[in-house]
């Protein structure tokens, strides 16, 4: 089939806003492209396979109607790993990848549980990232407890696909209606069920009580659960409760409940979960499909994993000769060849000008002699014109050439020149099935070298005038398997421009996840520093230790033998020449063993194109597995074109940018554009003085765990989940430092360096809590910036009423609060206030809603906030509860106590 240019410009266009290139593809009502990869650490298992295929049929015609005939499953490719055996129905990938599938099967880290959920922390509307199945939900009968996997995997597309959220709260599983009854946080209020609280058991029969009100809340006591009737009547909704029976539709805006204090209400401004579907890119054009009939089945495809092939095309044209250009490509690529590629990978090279030259057919890397064999072919002279086509060309017939599919294969390509021609291989590139990583050296490289890494899922990079610039973007480009174990880490990347006779020290801490094929690059711009180098235990290495490369000068290597200690290592760089000099220190190291999962940070930006003035969000994740990492200090740093650089402190605190707290999502709004063009993001994450701990809680944004239902009058339970002791939520994490590329993302409309103009407002309150102490009203949030998220606001104007809708829908007309004494702190600091509601009269059972502006000098005003509640509860007297009788076995009370406590906290 031949592809037309047109096809190809609108797919590239199609790619740019997203932060992952998922393959998927909605045309005429069929998803098609949809990617389930298997972990390569999951056994060999030919029911997984059958049980996936299963699930997603059943979640088709669930979903369709779901959807009121909208959208279906047509296509799906499943992933299957290297490492099991290969078959002949197996077909190769193109850019299907473990890193980059819509769906991984994978094994949860430290058995922390089976449930399903979905990777998502962008704004409301937003696609996550993916959904993670464990091998065990998908082979196990969870019927009882999630319901039927079908509709377990149409509730996680929904979180992935249309950016809606969870309408229940394990957090926070009840609240005060505005009719002043007290109800289980969920959408539609029409599902029925009982809240109690379980007592002790006897023999074969336990014993229940009413929920009791908490004092200080006047909701109900941490122990009370809510039971869902097992019969209903109510058909919504997916994203509540999708396990019961007639549950089958999606809250709408006359279903929905706004009061309820869950995350799809924080997020989406208290809409519906179907209005944000409706708005969103997919149900633009899918109209309700005609007839009665029901949608085809899925088809799919079985894809197997292969052999990592790489070529390298580099670019030797005469730009290449400003500002060391050529030089510190083959500094860079060194690096790549020695340190960061997997053993075993196959790797060819072309170099590229007016014409293009095969340097080095495919070669696998297995020791030190075989990346010689390409590094002694890397380019010395740089001349002539820039012919990207003619580079990628060869690099295809590289790959060819080995009886290797280009289908799979990834080539980086490395260029700072322009070139109109770009776009007359399109078609091949897209046709190839090779997935293209591009690397933008300077601001001269050809602006529509970015559309073959969109078209291709592949990275894009910017590079600027440092080697350090290349040198992250090599290092971020690692096997896509899901290997985490076998891809490179890096640790430390500094440049300096030292003056003569002068020395820098530094110190970079290496954990016990990691240390084994771990490297010391040192590089210089005059003239070789005097290098020292010390592990935690006392042994040095110095200058002669390090291995000078003949061919690529100015740069010095030491491969730390064996297993490098754990511990914190120090260096320290001389400059013995005269005059100032620019030096770096790159440290690169692998996880410890096979079986060692270790820690590690990826960063991206929320967009690759950022139009001014919509501002973006830096978003870095660092975790363990899948466990998120927290208490850590994590770092952006942007640099625009022309050197212009933007530090940025990242949070996890819940607020601004920040969709959930704790949950090793590190983000912030960068709003400090500094002209048009190509921008880079990279990212540090570092665990300081014993504060880093691994957070080993249930994560959001997951199917619903049901503990039990109620039929005729009678409590079943279903069977318990595996859960972490209280005392095992929380685990010490070393120190260790990481430093990660996020890429580039491009900016165009921004104003002229020098020229700033006030058109961002103070960032939304997400977080305002409210409770009465006595007759006043004390109030907490996280403090958001003048802009956004950064500096302080100038005022803050505060409204309440006794009515949630006039709150929400006519802020301005509720009533003022006095804030004179109120002076905003700096963003992300806590802020507390304390008010008489005047002039509402405070008697036992006043509610009051209270919400929140921020406001800018140039009064720009933020959203409105959340809206918090506080109740005035008078505790009655102490009464006797009566006990109610109900069958269940004395075993399953003990472990679901557990799990309810755990399940509430």
């Amino acid at each position: 089939m031949v592809l037309n240019l047109k096809a190809i410009m609108l797919l590239a266009l199609h790619l740019l806003p997203g932060v992952k290139n998922s393959l998927v593809n909605l045309s005429n009502n069929g998803y098609d492209g949809i990617v389930i990869a298997i972990n390569p650490s999951v056994p060999e298992d030919e029911k997984l396979i059958q049980n996936i295929k299963e699930m997603v049929t059943e979640a088709s015609t669930y979903l369709f109607h779901a959807t009121k005939r909208r959208v279906y499953f047509r296509n799906v490719s499943i992933l299957i790993p290297m490492t099991w055996m290969s078959k002949s129905e197996y077909l190769i990938p193109k850019q299907e990848s473990y890193d980059q599938a819509d769906v991984i099967v994978a094994n949860p880290y430290l058995k922390y549980g089976d449930d399903p959920y979905t990777l998502q922390y962008g704004q409301c509307g937003e696609k996550g990232q993916y959904i993670h199945f464990t091998p065990n939900f998908l082979l196990a009968n969870n019927l009882p407890t999630y319901g039927a996997r079908g509709r377990v995997f149409a509730h996680e597309w929904a979180h992935l696909r249309w950016g809606i959220f969870d309408e229940y709260n394990v957090d926070r599983p009840f609240y005060v209606s505005r009719r002043n009854t007290i109800e289980a946080t969920r959408c539609s209020t029409h599902i029925t069920g009982i809240n109690v609280v379980f007592k002790e058991c006897q023999g074969d029969s336990c014993i229940t009580r009413p929920c009791r009100r908490d004092s200080q809340t006047g909701l109900y006591e941490a122990k009370c659960t809510f039971i869902p009737e097992k019969s209903q009547t109510a058909r919504e909704s997916i994203m509540f409760m999708q396990s019961l029976n007639s549950v089958t539709e999606f809250c709408t805006a006359e279903t929905h409940n706004p009061e309820a204090p869950n995350l799809q209400n924080k997020m989406c401004n208290h809409r519906s979960t179907w209005d944000v579907i409706m708005d969103s890119d997919d149900f633009q054009n899918a109209l309700p499909m005609m007839g009665t009939d029901e949608p085809p089945h899925p088809t799919f495809s079985l894809l197997k994993s292969k052999q990592r092939v790489v070529c390298l095309v580099l670019d030797k044209s005469g730009s290449m000769n400003s500002e060391d250009r050529l030089f510190r490509m083959n500094q860079a690529a060194e690096l790549y060849l020695i340190q960061i590629i997997e053993k075993g990978s196959l790797v060819g090279m072309v170099t590229f000008e007016s014409f293009a030259k095969i340097q080095n057919y495919l070669t696998k890397i297995t020791d030190d002699n075989a990346y010689q064999k390409i590094t002694v072919n890397l380019p010395q002279v740089a001349g002539g014109g820039t012919s990207i086509c003619s580079g990628l060309r060869e690099g295809f017939q590289v790959i060819k050439h080995s009886n290797q599919s280009t289908s799979g294969s990834e080539i980086i390509l490395l260029t700072d020149g322009e070139d109109d021609q770009i776009s007359s291989c399109f078609v091949e590139v897209k046709q190839s099935g090779a997935v293209i990583h591009t690397i933008a050296l300077g601001p001269s490289a050809a602006k529509e070298l970015e559309t073959l890494s969109n078209m291709t899922g592949g990275h894009r990079f910017y590079a600027n005038k440092d080697i350090n610039g290349l040198i992250d973007a090599f290092s971020r480009i690692s096997s896509r398997s899901g290997h985490t174990t076998e891809q490179a880490i890096q640790l430390e990347s500094k440049a300096w421009n030292i003056a003569g006779r002068k020395q820098i020290n530094g110190t970079v801490p290496l954990d016990s996840t990691i240390g084994n094929d771990t490297f010391l690059v040192v590089t210089w711009t005059t003239q070789k520093p005097e290098i020292l180098l010390q592990d935690p235990k006392g042994r040095t290495y110095k200058t002669s230790d390090f291995v000078e490369d003949k061919l690529n000068i100015r740069s010095a290597r030491l491969r730390i033998p064996g297993i490098a200690e754990t511990g914190t290592w120090t260096y320290s760089l001389l400059n013995k020449h005269a005059s100032s000099q620019m030096l770096t220190v790159t440290m690169t190291t692998r996880a410890r063993s096979p079986t060692t999962l270790p820690v590690i940070a990826t960063a991206h930006m929320s967009q690759d194109t950022a139009q001014y003035p919509n501002p973006v969000i830096v978003y870095a994740q660092v975790s363990q597995g899948f466990l998120p990492v927290l208490e850590i200090n994590v770092t952006a740093v942007i640099e625009t074109e022309d050197g212009h650089q933007v530090t940025l402190e990242l949070w996890d605190n819940g607020a601004g940018a920040d969709t959930v707290k704790n949950d090793g999502i590190y983000s912030r709004y960068f709003t400090d554009y500094h002209g048009n063009g190509r921008y880079s993001l990279k990212v540090r994450a570092q665990a300081k003085k014993n504060t880093a701990r691994l957070s080993l809680k249930q994560r959001q944004n997951k199917a619903l765990y049901i503990p039990g239902y109620v039929e005729n009058g009678k409590i079943i339970l279903n069977p318990p989940r595996p859960e972490t002791k209280d005392d095992m939520a929380e685990a010490k994490v070393e120190d260790f430092s990481r430093l990660t590329s996020g890429g580039s993302f491009t900016v165009s409309g921004a104003p002229l360096p020098g020229n700033p103009t006030h058109v961002f407002p103070p960032g939304k309150i997400t977080d305002l809590e409210a409770k009465f102490k006595d007759d006043h009203i004390q109030l907490s949030w996280t403090a958001p910036g003048n802009v956004l998220d950064k500096g302080k606001a100038n005022s803050y104007i505060i409204r309440m009423s006794k009515c949630f809708l006039n709150l929400r829908e006519d802020f301005d007309k509720a009533a003022f609060v006095n804030t004179s004494s109120l002076i905003p702190k700096e963003a992300g600091s806590v802020e507390n206030f304390e008010f008489e509601p005047e002039p509402f009269k405070i008697e036992n059972g006043t509610k009051i809603y209270i919400a929140v502006q921020a406001i800018h000098e140039t009064n720009l005003t933020s959203e409105v906030s959340n809206i918090a509640q506080a109740i005035k509860f008078i505790p009655p007297q102490e009464y006797h509860v009566p006990a109610l009788g109900t069958k269940i076995s004395a075993i399953s009370l003990v472990i679901f106590g557990l799990a309810l406590i755990l399940s509430i906290f």
